[in-house]
Order: C-alpha cells, then structure tokens, then sequence
C-alpha cells in the first residue's frame, strides 16, 4: 500500500512551488549567461556592478558604494581590492576623513566598462528572452516590488531606487 503524503512532507515537486529555490536557481542561471556572453573580460557581475556605479559616481566612497549595490562593508571593500589589482579602480583617502576611501575607476576600469556593456545587455537579454515584451516589463516591476518590499531584511539594504 502507497505510503499517504502528508502536508509537511517535502516533496521534489514542491520545490517549483517556492519562490525563494525559484529566484536562487534564477540567479544561477543568470551568472551563467553572464560568464557565457562576458568571458573575456573576467569580470563577475557584482564586479561589473560596481564598475558601473564607479563610471556614474566616480570617487564615491566605500560605504556608499557598498549601499548603492546592497553589499556589505566586507564584500564591498573585497571586490573593490580584486578591481583595484587588476587595475580597474583606483582607492585614495578623503580629504575630508582619512579612515574613508573614494574609490575611483582608472581610464582602463572605464573603458572595460564601456566594452562590456553590450556583451552585459546581450547576457540580460537571453535572461529575459523566454518572455513576451509586456511580460518583461510586469516581470522587471514585480522583482522591483520584492525587492524594495523586503530591501531592509537583506544582509545589507541597498539605495532605494
């Protein structure tokens, strides 16, 4: 005789039903594309991240940065530390408050940049391409809603946009 499910039991079918497996096994596959459209730059998209917050905001600080993108003060001034040996950006004391660092992009930061960007659209777009164009847009407004929604539970809340 079949053993009888209860509601608690997990089940593999049960997966597909929860939002969070959901968006965790989106971001997977979206690094993946990321990685397929932008392997020679070898840069990750956090990095190319925060190149692009550098190329609008140059000489943010770290803090702020780190807000911007919704990292915390570890990651941030990690991700910063592997552009800054590739040569990427540049960090220099405030002359305000030295224990604060302005990270800057270097001329090669910003032209890696500016090369990336349609290998990064291209990535965006396969991400998004199983959807009709109104789909798309509901889809973008929706994650917007979550993420701004429940942006304070996050390790670290990002700049509300």
């Amino acid at each position: 005789m079949p053993k009888k499910k209860s509601a608690h039991t997990p089940d593999l079918e049960m997966l597909s039903a929860r939002p969070g497996y959901l968006v965790r096994r989106l971001n997977q596959i979206h690094y993946a594309i990321f990685f397929e459209e932008c392997k020679q730059f070898n840069i990750t998209p956090v990095q190319y991240g925060m190149l692009t917050a550098l190329s609008v905001t140059p000489g943010i600080d770290q803090k702020t940065l780190g807000h911007e993108l919704g990292l915390d003060r570890t990651n941030t001034a990690d991700v910063l530390k592997r552009l800054e040996d590739r040569g990427l950006v540049k960090r220099v004391p405030s002359v305000v408050d030295g224990r604060v660092k302005n990270a800057f992009p270097t001329p090669e930061g910003e032209k890696v940049t500016r090369k990336m960007f349609d290998a990064m659209a291209a990535a965006q777009e396969r991400l998004l391409a199983p959807l009709s164009a109104a789909d798309r847009k509901k889809f973008m407004e929706l994650l917007l809603v979550l993420v701004e929604s429940n942006n304070e539970v996050g390790r670290a809340s990002m700049r509300a946009f």
